[in-house]
């Protein structure tokens, strides 16, 4: 069984390296859509793959880190990130350039991190992260799985760098460092359940 949970986030960035002019050379904003796909061999005791606000619960703060940010690559010109740094509250910093692809496999790498640092209580089976799917427009859309992974070599945790403002914003103020420790996120116990 394979679920769907989609976000939404407004940002903007500067695509080095890319052919076309206007992508590498100005900054420019899209409202990019994220739809993550989850899936199990076997049904909670909800008879669900996940419940969705857990899905939400867990991933918002990574996700909801990006809306109304400036994203860009830790090898930027230094005057653009110094910039970044001095008039905008809300950057990341990242160690691959910002394109649709690279935010997939990050977003896909990270969640991944998420969803296997869940104890889970209600009975969840093998769930796993399939793929996130990164649309910056309505036409077009990149879309990551494990096997993208071998695309982002030398990617930590420690070097996803989120602004100040970022952290501040954060409802589970710990989340980063409780991943980076192992430190299990406990899922809540089903209020109602009838066995």
């Amino acid at each position: 069984m394979t679920i769907r949970k989609t976000f939404k986030f407004a940002a903007s960035h500067m695509v080095r390296n890319c052919t076309t002019e206007r992508c590498s050379s100005s900054d420019h904003g899209h409202n990019f859509l994220v739809e993550v796909f989850l899936k199990s061999s076997m049904l909670d005791y909800g008879g669900m793959t996940l419940d969705f606000n857990l899905v939400k619960t867990f991933m918002n703060d990574f996700v909801d880190s990006f809306d109304h940010t400036y994203i860009m690559w830790n090898k930027e010109l230094q005057e653009v990130k110094d910039y970044q740094h001095k008039f905008s509250k809300r950057w990341i910093e990242l160690p691959v350039t910002p394109s649709a692809e690279s935010l997939s496999i990050i977003f896909y790498w990270v969640l991944d991190q998420i969803l296997r640092n869940i104890k889970f209580a209600n009975g969840e089976v093998d769930v796993e992260l399939h793929a996130v799917r990164i649309h910056e427009t309505d036409t077009g859309y990149a879309e990551a799985n494990y096997e993208d992974l071998k695309n982002i070599v030398g990617v930590t945790l420690d070097n996803i760098v989120f602004s100040e403002q970022i952290i501040k914003e954060w409802n589970n103020k710990e989340w980063l460092y409780e991943l980076k420790n192992n430190i299990k996120y406990e899922a809540k116990r089903p209020h109602h359940q009838i066995v």
